[in-house]
């Protein structure tokens, strides 16, 4: 194996990159905060109906839903239109939900988000066979997660933390709960750690027979309080408070419940379980006597799946998997069941592979299998007993499509080299395909499954292919490079726009690091990397260890050490690159947000001055305040590991801190909260190391709105320049 800067050099002539043009026009920051050049990648509303063969769509006036052919892209029917429905008194809706028997669709208004994924709306009742519109609770109150049962005579929804159903048939609503309370008791939604490290806003499910209606009950009243000061415009500022727990602190309380809708009677149901643990899923089978309960221990290195009978409250391990390290938790999103059993995904064998399993849990068959991992599951086809999935097997830089047979016979759908991606109809017989590579913007197209031919092409973003050809830019360059620990890592490069041999530039790395990611892809995206080129930067990202489609082992390897690794990594990646010809290694930053903006700090703090600046963007700074799922995941808790924790602290290195540094943070982030700068910066002041620090007003973890990204992306840019 090659190693150092003579393997950089070699890859570089190798590498496949976005063509440099050569237009008269340069790229400017404005253009890009205007999104300029930002691909389509929107193909309007295709939401598979049972059939397969048809989707359903709102039209741009958000006025009606249409119903579609996906072989012709044609519309065969109006099935929703405000202006015709009976007793409709509003104009544009939201979103909707269409009931599996086609007969009831629920029409959403006035969404208001919450966090990150919840949201409530008012909700209305449309009869498809009266075309008539009804509030769907009796006072029109917004709710949250409203649910159909399977046979659409009923829907299920949450208000004021509470479950209600309501009855179509009888046109009745019938209170289900009623010890709700804001920042105590959650019946059905989650909490806040839920929703933001589980990916779920829904803890409810119905039995296929729509007899049963299954529900977590959270009790968060142990679990501390947090507050994020608002300061408006008012002379007064206000406060926001939720429950947010961190690490070694009270989670929730959850436990488990049925409704019986015929008998109205509310159980508990009880699930071996020890101690403090996480139910982050609840899904019946296909069977309405198997309510699947997954759990996960607080280590959450132990996941079980348990199959409860909602009336007589047994329960049956089904699936237990344990990790000396800790169960991804993703994998537990990708359970499917189905008449002869489920399939999900797994790294029992090191890497994440697909595995079938017989309906009692018995491991029935492992689907895929090799040195590479799969990324997605799309999903297994009951009739012709074909799985659907995306991975990386070609090289961790790259995504493609596959479907194999149950004798394991493998067939690639996506033809283009690059980053693939799916989305199949219900029936697998469609589906929409995207590519994009580094060279080539986003192309979408409609495929059909069985012949792989594509039935119409939806986007292919030649404006934005002919707006590049107007401009002049440098090119990225995939590389690798073999820091001094023995580590390969993958990453790319980009040149200055303009390049001259014999000349030193500043160089700006450019990185996420947290754990599962990946930033080195072979897949389009031109932003501001492009902008610090044409003004005379090399830029580089580099993937180190803890990021993605690398193994379980590439993975997890920085378990109990969250920092340590990733920081050490991008420093000598830096210090490889800074043996090339055309780097000034007296003058290297690097920059990052939220993951990226601690592995920043804590670059600055361990990499022995390598960086001479560096930019952190909504940084954690400390890993004890953050929330207690992520974190302790990743490094239990702090009684557990205090050495870990000591170690990967920015807050107490902020005396080995490094290089000239921006500290950025929106007030009002409810992820990453501002006072975790705001104890950085007192740390670094009695440390005696200056620094300068943005904030913005009442912004949350993204920081945007009216001209805050671009005030941004020129104070950074400004920064480098006066540093660098």
């Amino acid at each position: 194996m090659k190693t150092g800067v003579s393997a950089l050099i070699a890859f570089f002539m190798l590498a496949s990159a976005l063509t440099a043009q050569n237009g008269s026009r340069q790229v400017e920051l404005k253009l890009l905060m205007d999104g300029e050049f930002r691909q389509m990648s929107y193909v309007g509303e295709m939401r598979s109906m049972p059939d397969g063969e048809h989707y359903t769509a709102m039209n741009r006036e958000r006025n009606m839903i249409i119903k579609y052919s996906y072989r012709t892209g044609l519309p065969t029917d109006t099935i929703f239109n405000t202006k015709k429905a009976r007793e409709c008194g509003f104009d544009t809706f939201d979103g909707y939900e269409i009931a599996a028997s086609g007969y009831r669709i629920l029409i959403r208004r006035e969404t208001e988000q919450i966090y990150r994924r919840s949201s409530k709306s008012r909700v209305y009742d449309y009869d498809v066979r009266r075309n008539y519109v009804k509030n769907m609770t009796d006072g029109n109150e917004k709710i949250m997660i409203p649910t159909f049962s399977p046979d659409g005579r009923m829907c299920a929804f949450v208000k004021d933390n509470n479950i209600w159903i309501r009855k179509f048939d009888f046109d009745t609503e019938v209170q289900v709960t009623r010890d709700g309370e804001l920042n105590h008791v959650l019946n059905g939604v989650t909490d806040w750690v839920y929703e933001e490290e589980f990916s779920t806003t829904r803890l409810m499910s119905w039995s296929p027979d729509s007899e049963v209606l299954a529900f977590v009950r959270s009790d968060e009243s142990e679990v501390p309080q947090f507050s994020i000061q608002m300061y408006g415009d008012s002379t007064y500022t206000s406060a926001i408070s939720f429950k947010y727990p961190k690490p070694g602190e009270a989670n929730s309380k959850v436990s488990l419940h049925a409704y019986i809708v015929q008998t109205r009677e509310l159980k508990p149901l009880k699930v071996p379980t020890d101690g403090d643990f996480y139910i982050p899923r609840i899904d019946f089978t296909t069977n309405s006597d198997q309510l699947a309960v997954m759990t996960l221990n607080r280590r959450q290195n132990i996941f079980n799946m348990y199959y409860v009978n909602p009336r007589s409250g047994v329960s049956r391990l089904i699936l237990r998997e344990e990790n000396e390290r800790y169960f991804d938790s993703d994998m537990i999103s990708t359970i499917s069941f189905h008449k002869n059993g489920f399939i999900r995904l797994s790294e029992t064998d090191g890497y994440t592979h697909i595995y079938m399993h017989s309906p009692t849990g018995v491991a029935q068959r492992q689907v895929t299998k090799g040195p590479w991992d799969v990324t997605r599951l799309h999903g297994y086809d009951e009739a012709t007993r074909m799985v659907y999935y995306e991975s990386a097997e070609e090289s961790p830089l790259r995504r493609s499509v596959y479907k194999i047979d149950e004798k394991g016979v493998k067939t690639k759908l996506s033809t283009n080299v690059g980053t693939n991606s799916a989305t199949f109809s219900a029936s697998f017989a469609y589906y929409l395909g995207r590519h994009s590579s580094i060279s080539s913007p986003l192309t979408i197209a409609l495929y059909e499954t069985k012949t792989g031919k594509a039935v119409r092409n939806l986007i292919d973003n030649a404006a934005l292919r002919s707006k590049l050809g107007e401009y002049s830019f440098g090119q990225k360059e995939f590389t690798r490079v073999v820091t001094a620990s023995g580590v390969e890592l993958n990453g790319w490069v980009l040149k200055p726009q303009g390049f001259q041999e014999g000349k030193q530039y500043p160089l700006l790395m450019i990185q996420y690091s947290g754990p599962n990611s990946q930033q080195a892809v072979d897949g389009f995206g031109f932003d501001w990397e492009y902008y610090l080129s044409a003004k005379g930067f090399v830029v580089a990202c580099f993937d180190g260890r803890g990021t993605g489609a690398r193994g379980e082992e590439f993975r997890k390897c920085t378990y109990m050490k969250m920092g340590e690794l990733e920081s050490r990594d991008q420093a000598e990646a830096a210090r490889e690159l800074a043996k090339l010809p055309f780097v000034d290694g007296k003058r290297m930053a690097i920059w990052g947000w939220s993951f990226g903006g601690y592995n920043t700090l804590m670059a600055m703090s361990t990499g022995n001055g390598t960086f001479s600046a560096g930019i952190a963007v909504a940084p954690p700074t400390d890993w004890r305040f953050y929330d207690t799922v992520y974190t302790e995941r990743f490094m239990r808790t702090p009684n557990e590991n205090k050495a870990g924790y000591d170690a990967t602290s920015p807050i107490l290195l902020a005396d080995k801190l490094q290089g000239k540094l921006l500290l950025v943070h929106g007030t009002a982030d409810d992820n990453v909260h501002f006072n975790q700068s705001i104890i950085y910066a007192e740390a670094l002041v009695q440390a005696g190391k200056q620094f300068e620090m943005q904030f913005y007003k009442d912004r949350n973890h993204g920081i945007s709105g009216g001209k805050t990204r671009m005030h941004l992306y020129t104070r950074m840019t400004e920064f480098l320049f006066n540093n660098l």
